[in-house]
This record gives C-alpha cells, structure tokens and sequence, in this order.
C-alpha cells in the first residue's frame, strides 16, 4: 500500500494498483458537507462508498418512521435499553448540529445524492447499529456497562454546547487520537465493537470495491484503522471473513451461570441465617430485601416521574425480578406506564423533536416510558447492590 496524499480530511492510498480515496468527515459538520460534495465532483471516482448501514441509510431517506413503533413490543423483547442508546446517540448528534446549522449525516446524503446525479454507483459499507451496539454491550463487563449507563444519562441530560472550531478540530488526527485512546482506556470493550471492529469491517467492504478509483466518506476516527487492515490485506492478497463481528455473540457459559449468582447467594445467605438464629433472622432478611430493593426500583420510577401505580408495581416488582434473571423490574414499570399513559399519534410525529432536550424526553411519552424503564431498571440494581453487604452483616 501506498499513501499518495494525506491531510487532516483527505488520504489517498494505491492499494493493489487502485486509488482509493478516504474522505474524513465530523458527521455534523458543514463544512464535511460541503467538502464531500466537492471531493465527488472533482475526483470523478467510479464508485463511492459512505459509512452507513441500510437501517440508518432508510431512515436518513425517508425518515424514521417513528408511527410504527410498539412499545409494548420493545419493552417485552428487551430492546428497551438499545432503544433508549440510540435516541440518546441521535439526540446528541442533532444538538450538536443544531447549533451548527446542520443535521448528523448530511454529509452521507449529500455524498449519496451527489454520486446518484452524478450516475456514480453507491456502496453502504457499515455494519448494521443493532449489531454493534448489542456487541458492545455483550463485550462490555458489569463495570463497563455501568460507565456506559453513565454516560447514557449523561448525554440525556447534557446542555453542553460544542463550537464549529471544536467540531473541525475533531477532524484531526491528533484529536481523533487522543480520543479513542480515552475510549480504550474507559470502555476497551465498547471501543472493540465500536471502533475496531467496524474499521475491519469498512476496511473490508471498501477493499473489496474492485473499481480502479474508488471514494469513501467516513468518520475521521475510522482512517487510521482502515488504513492498516488494508495493510494486511495486501500483504495476504485477501480479506478475511467478516461472519466472526456481523452477528451478536451468544451467552458464554460463565455469561450464563453469573445471571443465577445472585439468587444463589441470597437464598445460602437467608438459609444460613435461618440455621443460625431461626425464623426471625431470615424474615429480617426477606425484609430487608423487600424494602431496599423495592424502594430504590420505585425511587427510580419515581425520579422519572412515572405514574403512581408505576411507582407502586415497580415496588413490588423489584425484588422477585432481582431474584430472576430473565426478567427485569424495568419491563413491569414500562408496561404499566405505558398502559396508563398510553402514546399518542403527536408522541410519534414529534420524537424526533422531542430528544432535542430533557423536557421533552419527559413530555413525549414514548421516551418518558423508555426513561421509566431506565431508572427503576437502575434503582434495583442498586438496590442489589446496597442490600447484600446489610445482608452478610446479620450473619454475625
């Protein structure tokens, strides 16, 4: 491979006797915008790749088209979480962009709609954001899914607002370094399905472009990645199979047991405590477990301003789901709120909007289901948390 040109925005690389030429962009920059379209127009390639994967590329077309969401079945499915992420991941993105007079992905449709008028075939080379961020989730250990949690309700809440310097300096290299190295280190886990894995991934589907000048718009961050799986891929005269990063991992056998360790613990601790000091010592217990667990779960729901039966279920919910591991106080909340505050037809017109800012995540009430299901979801589990130390105490 050799590189013939490189800029902050812009490396050209010979690989194989083809030219392909990578176009970093800010996703919510303008002036990505503009610059993607000029590159098409002068370069002329015969194929242009962009970093989307059909889901996001029809949703970016058409819109998303909020009006056929089931809650119900979101919530019953466990998608909830995954859902939520990726309304907290566009909310972000469009605050970012609101303030710089642009929308997150412009320059992907601008890239498509300039290439299609041009009679320049089209590419979507990115692998499906369901499957990544399930990845990244399955990947990540308890700690590191807890700092993703954190920065979930971080991003939610956030009012931070980020200038167009900022935005054109994360476009540089050594910006975009230094970032995914504070990736790495936080959440090394999250990053391998974020970031690694989806540059092998748009490595391999740009390499396997077989036109002999080929463009590709993609984040900043992915480029130096990419530019080594083309590396490897010269050297080995192929690709290698993406099967392996395409689909969810299953449960590992250790995933597996770890869910039941829980219920396992507190019944050897309640049964101690029985043979212990009898009846009274392990109703202490079973009470001690209601209360925490039940109260934090309703704080949660609470804090989200859930309805009261809400509050009241996520009560009595709490402790026997803790105690199961295929079922979670934040489904029973979500349900409940959602059959008492069922969404309406403006809920769906207007999430889009809605995301744009923490009152109206609380006013829309497909996202306020969504945070109900969160918070109780979160307050059991630190409730879990809380309740085994008091546990182990009155063992004594």
């Amino acid at each position: 491979m050799e590189i013939l040109e490189r800029s902050d925005t812009l490396t050209r690389v010979l690989v194989d006797g083809r030219q392909i030429i990578l176009v970093g962009t800010a996703h919510v920059s303008k002036e990505s915008v503009e610059e993607v379209c000029s590159r098409i127009e002068s370069e002329q390639p015969k194929r242009v790749c962009v970093e989307l994967d059909e889901r996001r590329f029809r949703s970016l077309k058409e819109g998303a088209k909020w009006e056929n969401l089931n809650i119900f079945k979101v919530l019953k499915t466990g998608q909830g979480f995954f859902l939520l992420a990726n309304l907290a991941m566009s909310a972000f993105q469009k605050r970012i962009g609101a303030s710089l007079d642009t929308k997150p992905g412009m320059e992907m449709a601008g890239a498509i709609e300039k290439a299609e008028s041009a009679g320049i075939p089209v590419s979507l080379v990115d692998r499906d954001i369901q499957v990544t961020l399930k990845r990244a989730w399955k990947l990540s250990s308890g700690g590191e899914k807890i700092k993703m949690m954190n920065t979930l309700v971080g991003s939610i809440f956030s009012t931070e607002e980020v200038s167009a310097e900022e935005i054109e300096e994360l476009k540089k290299k050594g910006a975009m370094e230094d970032l995914m190295q504070e990736m790495a280190e936080n959440l090394p886990s999250a990053k391998t399905a974020i970031i690694d894995e989806r540059d092998r991934y748009l490595a391999t589907k740009i390499y396997e472009c077989t036109e002999e000048k080929v463009l590709a718009v993609l984040g900043a961050g992915h480029v130096p990645g990419i530019l080594r799986y083309f590396e490897a891929f010269e050297r080995a005269g192929k690709t290698e199979s993406l099967d392996s990063i395409s689909v969810v991992p299953p449960k590992s056998t250790a995933g597996k047991v770890l869910p039941w360790l829980v219920p396992a613990l507190f019944a050897a601790i309640v049964i101690t405590g029985f043979f212990r000091a009898g009846w009274d010592r392990s109703v202490s217990m079973l009470v001690s477990w209601i209360l925490v667990n039940g109260s934090l779960a309703a704080l949660g729901a609470l804090i989200a301003m859930a309805h009261p039966l809400t509050i009241l279920v996520s009560f009595v919910a709490a402790p026997i789901t803790s105690l199961n591991p295929t079922i979670g106080v934040g489904m029973f909340s979500g349900i409940v709120e959602a059959a008492m505050r069922k969404p309406r037809v403006k809920d769906c017109e207007n999430l889009a909007d809605d995301i744009m800012s923490v009152k109206g995540f609380f006013r829309n009430r497909i996202t306020h289901i969504l945070l109900v299901f969160f918070f109780a979801s979160l307050g059991s589990v630190i409730g879990t948390i809380i309740v085994f130390p008091y546990l182990l105490a009155l063992l004594k």
